[in-house]
């Protein structure tokens, strides 16, 4: 359905544009800021690597938002397919998030665990849409 689709894409461009500027943020912490061997140092494991985990998912998971958007626009898929896939795509994005709120806020993981099981679940529900569509 043609109403679904249009934010998975817009929000993965503004996600993934996000996820690039933390990139460079990532970039200049470890190359150019003062007391970059210390940061260097501490990227193998705790927030170091955790801020670079975050990066990667959360531009993996922007690409995933506007794919599966750019299906829900072109394919004629049932409204229910097409509304839970859309919806578990975008609640996926809650994973990158989650690890960002990790590091800085000291969150809970369980916004990771929701985002990985609704990208998950999104994939699915999308796989059996369009197993069932009419192409």
């Amino acid at each position: 359905m043609k109403q679904y689709g249009k934010a998975n894409i817009v929000a993965g461009l503004w996600v993934m544009a996000f996820f690039m500027a933390y990139g460079f943020l990532l970039i200049y912490l470890r190359d150019f800021a003062p007391g970059k061997e210390a940061w260097i140092a501490g990227s193998a494991n705790g927030p170091h690597f955790e801020s670079r985990l975050a990066h990667v998912h959360g531009n993996l998971f922007s690409l995933l938002n506007i794919l599966i958007g750019f299906l829900l626009l072109k394919l004629p898929l049932a409204g229910g397919f097409a509304r839970w896939s859309s919806w578990l795509a975008l609640g996926g994005l809650l994973m990158p998030a989650g690890i960002l709120g990790e590091v800085y806020l000291g969150l809970s993981p369980v916004f990771v665990l929701i985002g990985a099981a609704s990208i998950l679940a999104a994939a699915v529900t999308l796989a059996l849409g369009v197993g069932r569509a009419k192409l």
